[in-house]
């Protein structure tokens, strides 16, 4: 029979809420934290499932929640309203085991996408989702993003940030130096000296990274210097620019690896 908690005081349940505030909780302990009844499951077929929450209304409504791996715990609805991150909670949570990745496992021939300092959560877990939809390797984050792992990124990625790697790195022109002696062509969203997407041909042998920043900021000029080219979406000027989660998803469409 699966443990019982009706204390929001609980130890696991403190820990659960630190791992779902604190970036540096969560990279020390090498775990996050997520909520959704689809969610949860999703994640647990990429990342190590160490601890389940539900509520009886939940466990009803979903009975595959007791197929799935780890610790299960019912908590009371006080109890789950601690653990929400939203206003009108699922009943179901969990303590994942963080994938770990590496720039040791880029490989020439791949498709990334490097995002510099793309702090909204909502667009770095859009992009993490679209790279996984149009078939890339992996996804290089600078220092400077959105967590990969708070909540509000996992809620927009729909899981995928165990379905792709995610590899988080400091600044990005080491990281690209890298990829660019592996012969990987490393193309930066930028206006100046760009080259329009349409004539950019979507297939290089050794492989492709799309390299995105901010709306607001942009890329460093460093980081342009350390691209091979330069790229840009053609549009009309009723608007000066995209957001960070479309136009990176343009372009993600643009070098995809399926037929669609």
């Amino acid at each position: 029979m699966d443990e019982k908690i009706t204390s929001r005081d609980n130890p696991k349940v403190k820990y659960a809420c630190k791992l779902a505030d604190s970036p540096g909780f969560r990279r020390s302990e090498g775990r996050f934290f997520a909520e959704g009844r689809k969610l949860c499951p999703e994640l647990a077929r990429g990342a190590a499932l160490e601890q389940l929450f539900y509520t009886a209304a939940a466990a009803q409504k979903c009975p595959e929640l007791a197929g799935l791996p780890g610790q299960h715990f019912l908590v009371e609805e006080h109890v789950a309203q601690k653990l929400a991150g939203v206003p009108a909670p699922q009943g179901v949570f969990g303590v994942f085991r963080t994938p770990q990745h590496t720039l040791d496992e880029v490989r020439r021939g791949g498709r990334y996408l490097a995002l510099e300092r793309v702090q909204d959560p909502g667009n770095v877990g859009t992009l993490i989702r679209s790279a996984a939809a149009f078939g890339f390797d992996g996804v290089i984050l600078s220092e400077g993003c959105a967590s990969p792992y708070a909540p509000k990124t996992l809620r927009a990625s729909m899981g995928a940030a165990v379905r792709v790697p995610v590899i988080e790195t400091g600044p990005l022109p080491p990281a690209l130096a890298r990829l660019r002696q592996l012969g990987i062509r490393c193309l930066a969203a930028a206006l100046e000296h760009s080259e329009p997407l349409g004539p950019v041909p979507a297939e290089h042998p050794a492989g492709v990274c799309v390299v995105v920043g901010s709306e607001g900021q942009g890329l460093e000029g460093d980081t342009i210097a350390a691209c091979d080219a330069a790229v840009r979406i053609p549009m009309t000027d009723r608007v000066e620019s995209l957001n960070a989660g479309i136009a990176g998803s343009i372009l993600l469409w643009h070098f995809r690896e399926v037929e669609v």
